[in-house]
């Protein structure tokens, strides 16, 4: 009798296995939707053309968003010719005073940044975007000045602009 409960737990265990390795379940944690026939992505350098500007901006911006892509996705970048492409321009950085107090002094400043964005799917048409403009913002204290916390700033804007693209372009919710 002990033998046959043995063979029967043994048979058990066998088809647990199996029927958990058999079955294939494809999970993204960060929500991308690409189809498997795209291999390849294109990001262009993103020029800066605001009205002011941070010279380091589009070499940050454009570094950021390829390192997105590459450590969310599967793809390829590539410099020309590729599935997808992400091509656009900084068209705006500006910092302006908000929140303001008594005696017309400002408590906080705001720093502005947006991209103007085009994305091409050359798989499927109907998921690309021509010239979508994208804009974050960050406040902070008018006790400082804008050359202390331009780095910090800077880089938490581009992470909230880059996830905004990102999402757009392949998450489609």
């Amino acid at each position: 009798m002990a033998i046959k409960h043995k063979i029967a737990a043994i048979a058990a265990s066998l088809a647990a296995f199996l029927l958990i390795y058999s079955c294939s379940v494809n999970y993204s944690f960060t929500g991308a939707n690409i189809s498997p026939a795209i291999k390849t992505i294109q990001i262009d350098y993103f020029q800066n053309n605001a009205a002011l500007v941070n010279p380091t901006l589009s070499q940050q911006f454009t570094d950021a968003l390829r390192d997105k892509f590459q450590s969310q996705t599967n793809l390829i970048i590539v410099n020309q010719g590729g599935d997808l492409v992400i091509e656009g321009q900084i068209t705006d950085y500006n910092t302006r005073p908000t929140a303001i107090q008594s005696g017309d002094v400002a408590a906080l400043n705001r720093l502005t940044i947006s991209v103007k964005v085009t994305f091409i799917n050359k798989v499927d048409e109907t998921q690309s975007f021509i010239d979508q403009t994208f804009t974050r913002y960050e406040d902070y204290p008018s006790s400082q000045d804008l050359n202390s916390v331009q780095e910090t700033l800077v880089k938490t804007i581009n992470e909230y602009l880059i996830e905004d693209i990102f999402n757009k372009a392949v998450v489609n919710w």
